[in-house]
């Protein structure tokens, strides 16, 4: 176990004033106020931080912005500690001070110019020497210098292994994390699955679900079924359910296979507390927790598992005047304490506000990937997209092939490419033994022998691995013969069969199309008319066009004038906020039978609620504006979730529960109130129909209003009632 300096005690040169950095470039004056100024404005031109305002006007301005950072020494760098918005060096910023003091002395008293030539002469050790005395400020500084060519060989001569069951990352491996995620958890459809995957080569890096349900009840459950099929398989992996941090140690707690423990990092102390309920404090105690008692015990030299990518900052608004990179930068500073087994960068995942199409999401990944490595760690990577970007199957095959030559260490496998829960694209393992091949590279050694036993590979004359007659046969472990009824309640899998290392021509023509269909509900626009008679208030947000709701989600978070000036304190206990989100056609499909049954629910319940409101345009977190504007201690909204890759998924939308926390969190401050949110997810026909839906959402408010509580602050009272 690694020793961990409390983050107190780690040194941070005290905040300063900006500089004012200044050039001249062909008779042009630049001038940039700041280092954070300065790091935004040396970046390639992405959507985040042109939705921060950091982007610049010209080509040119973004080379003379290179230049002057190319002058600054490591040294000026670190004597600059980025603060947030009250000028506070907060904990994941200090977290990145806590560097080898010997490695960054050392280097010192290069700039950043002569660091990147460091790096593209030297060796792999002197490299990595250099990387333990870095700051994430510094590796991003770096990476904002390098074309796209230096990133994939700076990357490439360095291997970060580590080790649980198997080894990851080794020279000449490729590894993968197999993704059975389903919208209602449904044990059948995950077997298919992890037997689908296995069969696959996929897998040697972990087996990893994201639970539709975060709660202790169902990740201990999805644990113990995902334990049991790596068991009957063989399969010598490691496992994980993805919920968040403190559901999985309480699992732990009651006696759950937590092997490897999850936790989605920030770069910004705000987001990471404020957005993602988690501090450097928890994460040090988890950390402890694990080495002490993880499933996997004395034998797994790592256990941990982050899960980054560009944008989460930003995306939130708490981005603290850093970009996008730099922020991702600071998050592998803190990763980089807890020496985990995996970093997943999912660099995509969000949508349009922060990468808004493919070259953008490309060189993001490669510049994720180099951070990472060059600061010690073990990178796998995600390159991924939702539909209601400008981002394409094509564009994330170049970034997985850009980023197989740098040396990632795994990519995801997601049948078909098509996450049936989150609504994102991602890759499959089709995609892994393709790159495996092109790169002649394999899976985890401890995995491979595991595979060629089952006839899943096979060994060569020349001792070149190679597909063997079991691979892509699910059926070799399905000693019961019922793989067809597994399957049947897997949505968005259109056949197994393949060629070569890809699917069948059928099988992907159907794959594009349902991505098609569920693209163009993107742009479908909210008809009231489609909702039946309904009875319902029409408002407005600021975001006025379906191209503004897309490209500014901060628009379509707040009300226009006029329906800020109508919503006056009603009284209501509760209030329904209906809006189209990401896909009006969810809001067709499932309000006209949802509304009523929740009306009916909740009056059972003896909830008052308000007239339902109609919002088109709208995002998750009008619901504050709303709930402050009526007073009303909980808002129901019901909103249209960005399609998946299936022509049914598009119609999927979720309830999120927006509880107005007030002086009930202890308070009594003078700032709003602050709102804690539980969300059921995947509300159509082939996930939570409608009527059970709104069963499911009554129950959940009248547990929210009994505990006067949500989210995981809810679980937890709900966890301690049992």
């Amino acid at each position: 176990m690694r020793k961990v300096t409390p983050v107190s005690k780690i040194s941070v040169p005290a905040p300063r004033l900006d500089v004012v950095y200044e050039t001249v470039c062909f008779e042009q004056r630049f001038v940039f106020s700041g280092l954070k100024r300065l790091l935004g404005a040396a970046d390639h031109d992405k959507a985040g931080d042109r939705l921060a305002g950091l982007a610049v006007a010209s080509e040119l301005e973004r080379e003379a912005a290179r230049r002057i950072l190319s002058g600054l020494t490591l040294r000026e760098i670190y004597d600059t500690p980025l603060t947030d918005e009250n000028g506070r060096v907060d904990e994941v910023m200090r977290a990145n001070y806590d560097v080898d003091a010997e490695s960054f002395n050392a280097h010192a008293a290069l700039t950043v110019g002569e660091a990147k030539d460091f790096i593209l002469s030297r060796d792999a050790a002197d490299v990595s020497r250099l990387g333990r005395g870095l700051t994430g400020v510094m590796a991003a500084a770096i990476a904002k210098i390098m074309d796209v060519q230096e990133l994939v060989y700076a990357s490439s001569g360095l291997r970060v292994a580590a080790h649980a069951r198997t080894t990851v990352g080794l020279p000449g491996k490729l590894s993968s994390r197999l993704q059975p995620n389903h919208p209602t958890d449904d044990p059948s459809a995950l077997a298919a699955l992890v037997y689908t995957g296995l069969s696959l080569g996929a897998g040697d890096a972990l087996i990893g679900v994201n639970p539709a349900l975060d709660t202790v009840e169902n990740t201990t459950a999805l644990l113990r079924l995902i334990d049991r099929l790596r068991r009957e398989t063989g399969a010598p992996t490691q496992i994980c359910v993805l919920s968040h941090i403190r559901t999985q140690l309480a699992c732990l707690e009651k006696g759950a296979p937590v092997e490897i423990l999850f936790q989605s990092l920030a770069g910004t102390e705000r987001t990471l507390t404020e957005e993602f309920d988690c501090t450097v404090d928890l994460l040090d105690a988890a950390y402890a927790t694990m080495a002490a008692r993880g499933a996997l015990g004395p034998d797994a030299r790592q256990f941990m598992y982050f899960e980054t990518g560009q944008g989460s900052e930003v995306s939130y608004g708490k981005h603290d005047g850093m970009d996008m990179a730099t922020a991702e930068a600071l998050c592998y500073g803190l990763a980089r304490r807890y020496d985990p087994f995996m970093v997943n960068n999912v660099t995509g995942f969000i949508g349009p506000e922060t990468h808004g199409a493919d070259m953008e999401m490309i060189l993001s990944n490669l510049q994720d990937h180099f951070m990472g490595k060059l600061m010690g760690l073990p990178m796998g990577m995600a390159p991924c997209y939702t539909l209601h970007a400008r981002i394409t199957t094509e564009g994330q095959q170049i970034a997985t092939t850009l980023l197989t030559a740098a040396g990632a260490n795994y990519f995801m496998d997601v049948y078909l490419g098509v996450d049936r829960m989150l609504a994102y694209f991602d890759t499959s393992a089709h995609d892994d033994q393709t790159l495996r091949e092109i790169f002649a590279r394999e899976p985890a050694p401890e995995f491979a022998d595991w595979a060629i036993g089952r006839g899943i590979f096979l060994r060569d004359a020349q001792g070149r691995l190679r597909r063997g007659p079991n691979w892509g046969n699910p059926r070799i472990f399905d000693a019961a013969g019922r793989f067809d009824e597994l399957r049947a309640t897997l949505p968005a899998a259109y056949g197994w069969e393949n060629a070569g290392p890809r699917p069948a021509n059928a099988v992907a023509r159907d794959t594009r199309a349902n991505m098609a269909l569920a693209r163009q509900a993107i742009s479908s626009e909210l008809s009231p008319e489609r909702l039946g008679d309904l009875h319902l208030r029409r408002i407005g947000t600021c975001a006025a066009t379906k191209t503004a709701h897309l490209a500014h989600p901060d628009l379509g978070a707040r009300l226009d004038a006029d329906s800020r000036a109508a919503l006056k304190p009603e009284g209501h206990a509760a209030q329904i906020l209906i809006s189209d989100g990401l896909s009006a056609e969810a809001i067709h499909h499932n309000i006209p039978r949802l509304l009523p049954a929740l009306l009916g629910r909740l009056a059972e319940a003896g909830v008052s609620v308000g007239t339902p409101l109609l919002a088109p345009n709208g995002r998750v977190k009008l619901a504050e504006e709303v709930g402050d504007a009526l007073q009303s201690e909980l808002v129901i909204s019901l909103i249209g979730e960005r399609p998946g890759g299936d022509g049914m998924a598009s119609r999927s939308m979720s309830a999120y529960l927006a509880f107005r926390v007030g002086d009930d969190a202890g308070a009594g401050r003078n700032t709003r109130p602050r709102y804690e949110y539980t969300v059921i997810s995947n509300i159509y026909e082939q996930g939570a129909p409608p009527e059970a839906a709104a069963l499911m959402i009554a129950e959940k408010v009248r547990q929210i209003r009994a505990h006067r509580a949500a989210g995981n602050r809810l679980e937890s009272l709900l966890q301690g009632d049992r």
